[in-house]
């Protein structure tokens, strides 16, 4: 008994304290964080992802994307936003959740489309461009419409910006998000919706306010979450869902182009 006590402590340490080692040394590397920077003076200039509103004036895009969050928050969670525009916009439309502002916590363009988040360059997590990127696009704008959180705002364990692009995956499959295990969020789910959808619109997820639940998702895999610490396994596109990191594996990246 007490050797698979010492083995189950091992396993939960590996667990939890490489992926933090991992990810603070990619902050390190990256001169993310702890630099004693102050956030105005952060870097928050294009990162040179977002395809030229103007070159591809007749293509319709949705991206969602993902950097890790400010300051020492960055070692283990990230946050989201969604941009995208219509077949004849030259402009994008970026919408996300802050906790500072007005009391709606909801944001349309307060950043550039793909500038980098406070000095911490961002990831892509879907990219749908087309005919297919068009059709979502109105049900995009309904699901913004309909969070069920517009002004509340917590860390932890949500709603928060997470919980918000989760919202917008579970209302719209076609976007086929795989959001990454430290979206710390996008668990969240009230205490009278336990069951539901998983943020990518195909599954089944019991999740009791984000501190508890399960996942069975077609672009998830398995992951389980106890205290907004998420463990997985994605097996579409081979990956451990590994907390503060993210996953460790293949991208799952959603491209699509019609």
């Amino acid at each position: 008994m007490s050797y698979l006590k010492a083995l189950t402590v091992v396993i939960v340490c590996c667990v939890l304290l490489l992926p933090l080692w991992q990810s603070y040394a990619k902050a390190m590397q990256r001169g993310e964080t702890f630099t004693g920077q102050n956030w105005w003076g952060t870097r928050r200039d294009s990162a040179g992802m977002a395809p030229d509103a103007v070159k591809f004036r007749q293509t319709a895009i949705v991206q969602i994307y993902a950097a890790p969050a400010y300051g020492w928050r960055g070692l283990v969670a990230v946050h989201p936003w969604i941009i995208f525009k219509k077949a004849g916009e030259t402009q994008y439309s970026r919408y996300e959740v802050t906790r500072w502002g007005d009391e709606n916590v909801i944001r349309l363009n307060r950043s550039i489309p793909d500038g980098y988040w406070y000095g911490a360059r961002p990831s892509l997590l879907a990219d749908h461009r087309g005919a297919a990127a068009e059709a979502m696009i109105p049900r995009i704008e309904a699901a913004i419409k309909s969070y069920p959180y517009p002004q509340t705002y917590r860390a932890w364990p949500g709603p928060n910006s997470n919980t918000f692009i989760a919202h917008i995956g579970r209302e719209v499959p076609a976007l086929k998000l795989d959001m990454p295990a430290n979206a710390v969020g996008k668990d969240y789910r009230a205490l009278t919706r336990p069951i539901g959808l998983p943020p990518s619109g195909k599954g089944v997820q019991v999740s009791l306010l984000g501190v508890l639940g399960f996942t069975l998702g077609a672009e998830e895999g398995i992951e389980v979450n106890v205290l907004g610490i998420n463990v997985g396994v994605d097996l579409t596109s081979p990956a451990l869902r590994l907390p503060f990191i993210g996953r460790f594996g293949y991208d799952n990246v959603q491209q699509e182009e019609s």
